[in-house]
């Protein structure tokens, strides 16, 4: 269950993330993820996810697919796809992620890879 107050900052190994809103199936989140950071190659049972570039340039990977979005750029990611955000800037990446599903919870991640040793779910 995500415990998260709304607008609290939630530090990560690779940066923060902000909910801005929470409604019955989708929540809407800013991130800011930092120079050099990369999140956990990762999947959703229960969501897809629409990230929009508003800062930065970002690499996204869609099951073994990179792309890379500059400013005002987007990009969906469907549920169960494997996928992962990176920042290779100097400057922080900022993108705006809307969560669509029936389950939005933070524990609905299956991680495959991941650079901070985090635990991994999946070979």
């Amino acid at each position: 269950m995500n415990t998260n107050p709304m607008n609290s900052t939630i530090y990560k190994p690779w940066g923060s993330y902000k909910v801005l809103e929470h409604g019955k199936n989708h929540l809407v989140k800013n991130i800011i993820v930092k120079p050099g950071g990369k999140l956990s190659l990762q999947s959703h049972e229960y969501r897809s996810e629409h990230w929009v570039v508003v800062q930065g340039c970002a690499i996204v990977t869609i099951n073994k697919l990179n792309t890379i979005l500059k400013l005002n750029e987007s990009i969906f990611i469907p549920k169960q796809a494997k996928h992962r955000l990176e920042n290779n800037e100097d400057i922080d990446l900022e993108i705006i992620e809307v969560q669509f599903g029936d389950i939005l919870k933070e524990d609905d991640i299956i991680r495959y890879d991941d650079i901070y040793n985090r635990k991994l779910n999946a070979d």
